[in-house]
Formats: C-alpha cells, sequence, structure tokens
C-alpha cells in the first residue's frame, strides 16, 4: 500500500462537517440538498455523506459563476 497523497481516496465528511467547511448552517445544507443546487453528496447508510474534493469543486464552481456574472 502507498502512502501518496495523490492515490489516497477523498475524505469524507459528514453534514455538519461539510457545513463548517462551508461556514453554513447545516439546514441550508439539508435545504441545498432538497433542491438539487448544493455540493453533491450522497447517502452511506443512514448518513448523509460528502466527499471533500467534490466541496471544494463546488466552491470553485460557485466562485467562477460569481466572477462570469459581473459586468
Amino acid at each position: 500500500m502507498s502512502d501518496d497523497p495523490a492515490r489516497r481516496e477523498p475524505e469524507l465528511l459528514t453534514i455538519t462537517e461539510a457545513a463548517e467547511l462551508l461556514r453554513a448552517p447545516v439546514a441550508t445544507l439539508r435545504y441545498w440538498r432538497h433542491l438539487g443546487t448544493g455540493p453533491r453528496s450522497f447517502r452511506l447508510g443512514r448518513r448523509v455523506i460528502y466527499r471533500s474534493d467534490d466541496l471544494h469543486s463546488w466552491i470553485d464552481d460557485q466562485r467562477r459563476q460569481a466572477t462570469t456574472g459581473r459586468s
């Protein structure tokens, strides 16, 4: 098994941990999930899980949309 960081699996975060990373209330993440507009998530058993690379990609997409929307 390799300790190469590029080969590691992405870190899995709970909805609470994802909310802390995004500095948003858990209820907001739940609402975004309901609307289908938030970061990609999935169920693992009874828990909603976020992959850290999906969260960072979503943040980057939001930043890009904000900068391209400016005049």
